[in-house]
């Protein structure tokens, strides 16, 4: 495991001054940039005795390969992990589980997206392989504008063995495939459930199908075959929120 990161972007880094501060090992900060929500981050650190830098642009385009850091940019010690124990504890822990589960999404943007549809929505955790799966980065939470921070990320070495253990905890698995019989508006979506999304062009892989109790489809009436993985997943999530509030 890396010994340290590298975070960039105001929301990120506020979630992790507000939540683990210990974290931060040191800030860089774009130089002449006179901006309030910046200038604010910087005070916090200061009172928790992270140093701070001030730099050029260049230094800190450098520092995240060209990304958009919005003038700041942060060395942090890697965050929790969070494995299959942890998991079973969090199922354990609510009446009404609601969990994303998300099947081989490798690109980071898209990762950070659907962590932050699923903090919003009120999901409990987001659970994906250790293999072939995006895992946390700087690009990840400024993506996620803070929620990579505060949603667990589970990371399990066989996904299709935690479907298994997931049902035999009375979680009702929700996969969506394109070719299901019958569309998620169609489908009752209450109760402790795990939605399940494949990755962007390939879609769950065979094991992960096989392990689903039921199979969805959103309805595409336009000329595109399928939604982005994270707008999908966001569709699918707030359905299944409506479902629960009725």
């Amino acid at each position: 495991m890396a010994q340290q990161e590298w975070l960039f972007g105001l929301h990120a880094l506020q979630a992790v001054i507000e939540r683990e501060p210990e974290r931060l090992i040191e800030l860089y900060v774009l130089k002449g940039r006179d901006d309030e929500r910046l200038n604010s981050l910087v005070n916090q650190a200061r009172r928790f005795g992270i140093a701070v830098q001030f730099c050029q642009r260049k230094t800190l385009d450098d520092k995240v390969a060209g990304e958009q850091h919005q003038g700041i940019v942060a060395r942090a010690k890697p965050g929790r992990q969070y494995n299959e124990a942890d998991l079973a504890q969090i199922i354990e822990q609510h009446d009404m589980p609601f969990l994303l589960v998300l099947d081989g999404v490798t690109d980071p943007h898209n990762l950070g997206a659907c962590l932050r549809t699923a903090d919003a929505a009120g999901v409990h955790a987001v659970v994906v392989p250790k293999d072939k799966s995006a895992r946390i980065t700087g690009t990840v939470s400024k993506v996620a504008c803070g929620a990579a921070e505060v949603i667990p990320l589970v990371q399990v070495t066989n996904l299709a063995r935690t479907l298994k253990d997931m049902q035999q905890a009375g979680v009702w698995i929700i996969g969506t495939a394109g070719e299901a019989e019958q569309n998620i508006y169609q489908t009752k979506l209450t109760g402790p459930m795990a939605l399940v999304m494949g990755a962007e062009g390939k879609g769950m892989r065979r094991l992960t199908r096989e392990h689903c109790d039921e199979l969805v489809k959103l309805p595409m009436a336009g000329t595109v075959s399928s939604l982005n993985v994270s707008v999908a997943t966001g569709v699918c999530l707030y359905e299944i929120v409506r479902q629960r509030s009725i």
